[in-house]
């Protein structure tokens, strides 16, 4: 089913991480659905970590967490993705839990759309795209930003080019919060619950310590290099931003599903329909009691939500 969505002429290349056709739908063996590690060489070969799910010739999907985030953020969504005949590949990126920091310190959302294109070059064929605040942006602006095919369809979840600015100060806020490092485990579970306060408040010292680093002084830092968060330097200026999101949204020409948290404080109601109107024969679905963070708050109902889209908007539009 293609309607509404005009693809321009496809120019990938064979990457060694992948090959092959497009599994047929179907459930994987669990074997293949197993995380397997994997390093990818970004923008400019800088070093990005991966754990990829799925049989090798399966279509793949790329997914790009936010900001301050891993490659652990999307839960069992990934597994789900394998198990549904995808090939998940679930990146850390540049800056992020193993994924190498910037020698030169540029976390512009330019270079992530970079990396972004390296990554699905080297999968071998246009991957989907799936990302999450941070990463959804990325994931535009390497689509709509260039002049060729780089993706198959895009999933961006919870973030328009007219985002809620008082959401995004209360994002910024929470990453800020720990950058003098926690004393323990239990005080980072307690920043967490305060910025989430619609979910149960969980102490789980395997999941934290995915996303934070006890450093020799014995107190836990968030994975990420704190460079991140003084971006605005390799940054462009707000207004030219907005000028580079809308411009890249306007090319995008692929099946785009938009994934907003019903309870979210960051994506509007005036900034979805504005997102919709912009990329022909986009959908839009709201997820119950998740906020900002979808796939941490919802995850089944996340992940239903996506296979959804790629089994009914994109399969069909794959090559035989």
């Amino acid at each position: 089913m293609t309607g509404g969505y005009a693809r321009r002429p496809p120019a990938w290349r064979i990457g060694a991480a992948g090959r092959g056709v497009p599994d047929p739908p179907g459930r994987c063996q669990d074997a293949g659905v197993q995380p397997t590690p994997t390093r990818f060489a970004g923008s400019e070969g800088i070093d990005l970590a991966a754990d990829v799910s799925g049989e090798p010739d399966a279509w793949p999907v790329l997914l790009m967490h936010g900001g301050g985030q891993t490659r652990h953020a999307w839960g069992t969504a990934a597994r789900t993705l394998a198990e549904h005949g995808w090939r998940a590949v679930s990146l850390d990126l540049r800056g992020h839990g193993d994924s190498e920091w910037a020698p030169d310190g540029d976390y512009s959302f330019r270079a992530f759309a970079d990396d972004a294109v390296a990554v699905a070059d080297a999968l071998g064929r246009p991957p989907v795209l799936v990302g999450a605040s941070l990463g959804g942006v990325a994931a535009i602006i390497a689509e709509g930003g260039s002049d060729r095919v780089v993706a198959s369809g895009l999933v961006i979840v919870d973030i328009t080019h007219r985002s809620n600015p008082a959401g995004i100060e209360r994002i910024k806020t929470f990453m800020s919060s720990g950058a003098e490092g926690f004393a323990s485990l239990e005080d980072a579970a307690d920043a967490i619950a305060a910025y989430t306060p619609n979910r149960p408040r969980r102490m789980n010292p395997n999941g934290l310590m995915k996303v934070l680093r006890q450093r020799p002084d014995g107190r836990w830092y968030w994975h990420w290099d704190p460079a991140f968060m003084a971006r605005g330097r390799t940054e462009v200026p707000g207004q030219d931003y907005q000028a580079l999101f809308e411009a890249a949204l306007d090319g995008v020409r692929i099946p785009t599903l938009l994934v907003v948290g019903k309870l979210s404080d960051v994506v509007t109601a005036a900034g979805t329909e504005e997102f919709l109107a912009r990329i022909p024969g986009a959908k839009h679905v709201d997820v119950r009691g998740a906020s900002h963070m979808v796939a941490g708050d919802q995850n089944d109902a996340f992940a239903d939500a996506v296979i959804a889209f790629l089994e009914h908007d994109v399969r069909p539009t794959l090559p035989g």
